[in-house]
């Protein structure tokens, strides 16, 4: 017992340290990701590659120039299965996000003119 309450003062005195770092990384990659996807109008891997290199980088840029490229790598690796993994849970779902942004907006647009 005074061993899973070391491990779990652990957790709450660590996990605060890491906890902040995730959640910017995580929102950095889905703002880039999601810029990108609504300026080209389509969700690719590529997308999600770049996102992942642009994060990674970011956060490796202190390092200097090999901190840099290793961020770059780690992301762009890293970023290519994230990206697959979205995309093929929304086609398992039976439509795409290219076909669920165009379906809500078509919907907003009929909705937006019958109420005129």
């Amino acid at each position: 017992q005074s061993a899973h309450r070391a491990g779990l003062r652990s957790f709450i005195r660590y996990g605060w340290r890491w906890s902040w770092r995730v959640a910017a990384f995580v929102t950095i990659f889905n703002t880039v990701s999601t810029g990108l996807s609504a300026y080209r109008n389509k969700t690719t891997i590529s997308n999600f590659a770049s996102a992942g290199a642009f994060t990674g980088a970011l956060f490796r840029m202190h390092l200097g120039l090999q901190g840099l490229a290793g961020g770059l790598l780690f992301g762009t690796v890293f970023g290519i299965p994230a990206g697959a993994l979205v995309i093929l849970v929304h086609n398992l779902a039976g439509e795409s996000l290219q076909e669920k942004r165009i379906r809500e907006h078509r919907e907003l647009y009929e909705q937006k003119l019958a109420e005129w």
